[in-house]
């Protein structure tokens, strides 16, 4: 759905652009005439920004503790336009239209064609420069990790936004390795005196032995649960044992540094196969493909599962030892596989600053406060010292670091979201230990990845963030507004049905009819002008 809409959401955002353009200019605060600025400033002065935050979160984000830290630092006081879910996209775009244009927009949301259609009608401006001149912070991080400032420039060699960037692992071992994770309940295989399924065929025969044998009672066994289609809660981890498996964008590369579309390989087919043979044999949640993440959470809790898939079981069937993560099993070939995702820590448009700035040194001096290792930590997380909310972190003044406590049941997103400010940051893997601890959930899921799961993560490479052109954007959306929802179709059809041998021919006919051809040398062009930066 969101791809389709791509296309008509940035058509009807230049409509407004243009509509716009002629209060471009109009200023937002006014210019303070501020040169060689060091904080705590003098005398208070104000900038306005807009941002997003979550509905759980206060309707003022300067009654978060966070933010009144850095007033009081900083001496600059933020008038905020917030706003929240679906309204702040209207409002964000209106605010373009109109020229009625923040100082900043924070948490902005912006994909890389509105980002570069931004640019290009001057709405906002390119903020290399402030970089190296007023960002300190910001510039460290860039020295340590290099590879971030080319991700963040756009083909035409400018920087329009400031990033976000969380690392959790390096490499195959980065938790954004893989989202889509099965569960499988290991009490009932100790009740069947079943071991651990490591064939595509032992895991099929375990299924089978959960439902013939009802272990949750009373006819409500599921032996196998997903939400089609629906990022970690795929199955796509069952398409792994198959050739080069499958993910959610169905992108790999292969080990020549060939981008490849998953779902139009021969052994996509064969995985396809194997899932009908499970449906047939009624092993499947009769509402998989269908139902919503309520009534998956509902039928989770309930313990209702042989297997299912997610990121965190937690989420699903709580941390406990019930559920075991399903290992990688062995496909008719022989090999054991896992398919990465393409996910990293990296949003490269977390805050723009607009052409209506007249306070660039300073704007730029502040957002870099929020490039600090302490401070991004906290605008990641949330913050310590906190009377009057729960704190996710202590504050250890004689080793300089902020320690995570224990949550005491609290979930960690809900806890993240009331008191964090998210926008851009920077946590690197070697801020663990140093600048803050590690989450237990992030540790616990690090340690798992590397036991049971990038041994055999086969590829070594990722389809990375590239920056592309606004024409091969544009060229992009238009084809994956129709390829994509597809091949979602056909393969849920498929697993239902067991037609996909007879009608693979036409599929992939109607792949080349659809531009799948195009799409793949797009891709492939811009991962290669990629790797020679």
């Amino acid at each position: 759905m969101y791809r389709s809409l791509l296309t008509l959401t940035s058509v009807l955002l230049g409509i407004l652009l243009i509509a716009g353009c002629g209060n471009s200019e109009k200023a937002s605060s006014e210019n303070y005439e501020l040169n060689d600025i060091t904080f705590p400033l003098e005398e208070e002065v104000t900038l306005k920004f807009m941002t997003e935050s979550s509905p759980m979160a206060p309707e003022d984000p300067n009654d978060k503790l966070i933010l009144q830290r850095l007033e009081e630092e900083s001496g600059v006081h933020i008038e905020w336009k917030n706003y929240t879910g679906e309204s702040f996209a209207e409002k964000r775009n209106l605010a373009v239209a109109s020229g009625e244009l923040p100082d900043a927009i924070m948490n902005a949301g912006y994909s890389d064609y509105e980002l570069l259609d931004l640019a290009n009608d001057e709405a906002i401006i390119p903020v290399e420069d402030l970089i190296d001149q007023y960002m300190p912070n910001l510039q460290a991080v860039l020295e340590q990790a290099p590879e971030y400032r080319a991700m963040m420039t756009a083909p035409d060699g400018h920087i329009y936004a400031f990033p976000w960037i969380e690392e959790l692992g390096a490499g195959k071992e980065s938790i954004h390795s893989l989202d889509a994770t099965g569960w499988i309940n290991v009490e009932w295989l100790d009740e069947l005196g079943l071991d651990m399924p490591s064939t595509t065929e032992e895991l099929k025969e375990a299924l089978v032995a959960f439902k013939e044998n009802d272990m949750a009672g009373d006819g409500q066994t599921i032996p196998m649960s997903f939400i089609i289609n629906h990022g970690g809660e795929d199955l796509s981890f069952l398409f792994s044992p198959f050739g080069e498996g499958d993910n959610w964008d169905h992108t790999v590369v292969s080990n020549d540094d060939e981008v490849i579309f998953t779902t139009a390989q021969e052994e996509y087919r064969e995985g396809i196969n194997y899932l009908h043979e499970l449906y047939e044999l009624d092993l499947m949640d009769v509402e998989a493909f269908e139902q919503d993440w309520n009534s998956y959470l509902a039928k989770g809790k309930e313990e209702r599962y042989g297997l299912y898939f997610t990121w965190d079981k937690a989420n699903i069937t709580g941390q406990n030892d019930k559920y075991q993560l399903l290992p990688p099993v062995e496909g008719p070939d022989g090999r054991k596989h896992v398919a990465r995702s393409n996910g990293m820590g990296f949003d490269r448009a977390r805050m723009v600053i607009t052409s209506a700035n007249e306070n660039l040194e300073l704007t730029a001096k502040w957002i870099d406060q929020l490039y600090d290792p302490h401070q991004s930590v906290q605008n990641n997380w949330g913050t310590y010292g906190d009377e009057e909310k729960q704190n996710i972190f202590e504050y250890d003044e004689g080793e300089n670091m902020l320690r995570h406590l224990s949550l005491e049941g609290t979930a960690p997103v809900e806890l993240r979201e009331e008191t964090s400010v998210g926008g851009p940051l920077a946590i690197l893997d070697e801020y663990y230990g140093d600048v803050t601890t590690m989450p237990d959930d992030a540790a616990w899921r690090l340690e798992i990845l590397h036991e049971e799961l990038v041994p055999y993560m086969n590829n070594d490479n990722i389809y990375p963030k590239v920056f592309m052109t606004l024409e091969e954007l544009d060229d992009l959306s238009t084809i994956e507004a129709d390829l994509f929802p597809y091949v979602e179709r056909k393969k849920a059809e498929w697993i239902s049905n067991g037609n996909v041998d007879e009608e693979w021919e036409e599929y992939l006919t109607e792949l080349d009819r659809l531009g799948y051809q195009e799409w793949l040398e797009i891709k492939q062009t811009a991962y290669d002008r990629n790797a020679k930066e």
